[in-house]
């Protein structure tokens, strides 16, 4: 008989012997998944609301992370004759009616780094075959809190930004942001709110040697743009109008 038979076969005995005693699920509706089946059913993977943006330069998510973008300019940098439209990508949308908010609960609350990972590389894959990031350089993951990142042991975002930093074939630089102030959770605060809540709160940490033509930050939900817009601010601080500053999330709240 053939060993790598032999191997498979060994190996899809341990999968099923370790689904009954600690069964997978689907990371969305909570089925018992089947052998070939990865953190989501095939049922749910069929169904997911997909955005498509990564095809579209001008869509709803990049529309507000410029508007977001615009508001928090300064003076002196509105007379600049040329800010490089900002591309925007999520891989899913996220509502409160359906489970792929599990998703992200899952990486953020649950450390299933596993779940994280695989909707991370199918983010990270959608965006490499997109020709509007195909000339990214950088990955930055938008940065926790030190305490926040402490009692948490981790940053969801840098979780995600590595895995699409590895799609792109470029570098992920968790280090090149910092924030320097506690924020309150944007969850339930206004748009005006969230504005004034991170308006200031990161800083660039230092400029590298290579100055990359275009800048992906990475998040794990869009909503108001706030968040990633501060990010952009103070990146622009460094970073000319040459260098393009684009987002991309796991998931776009369509409705503020």
């Amino acid at each position: 008989m053939d060993p790598r038979l032999t191997g498979l076969d060994l190996k899809t005995s341990l999968l099923a012997l370790a689904d009954i005693v600690l069964p997978r699920v689907c990371v969305v509706c909570g089925r018992p998944l089947l052998l070939q089946e990865k953190h989501i059913c095939l049922c749910c993977m069929a169904d997911m609301p997909e955005t498509g943006f990564v095809a579209q330069s001008h869509n709803p998510m990049a529309d507000r992370f410029n508007r977001a973008i615009s508001v928090l300019s300064s003076p002196a940098r509105e007379s600049d004759e040329y800010e490089p439209y900002a591309y925007a990508a999520a891989l899913f949308y996220y509502t409160s009616d359906n489970g792929y908010t599990h998703i992200t609960q899952a990486l953020k609350y649950e450390r299933n780094f596993g779940a994280g990972k695989f909707f991370a590389s199918m983010l990270g894959k959608r965006l490499s075959e997109s020709e509007l990031f195909g000339d990214v350089g950088m990955v930055i993951p938008v940065p926790l809190h030190w305490l926040r990142r402490w009692k948490r042991g981790y940053n969801q975002a840098e979780v995600i930004a590595g895995q699409v930093a590895g799609c792109l074939g470029c570098v992920c630089m968790p280090d090149m942001l910092r924030r320097v102030r506690r924020t309150s959770t944007q969850t339930r605060l206004s748009g005006e709110q969230k504005r004034s809540n991170v308006s200031g709160a990161f800083v660039a940490a230092r400029r590298p040697a290579v100055i990359p033509r275009h800048i992906l930050l990475v998040d794990d939900v869009f909503t108001s743009g706030s968040t990633l817009a501060s990010c952009h601010s103070a990146l622009r601080e460094i970073f000319g109008p040459q260098t393009r500053i684009s987002a991309a999330t796991l998931a776009f709240v369509g409705e503020e």
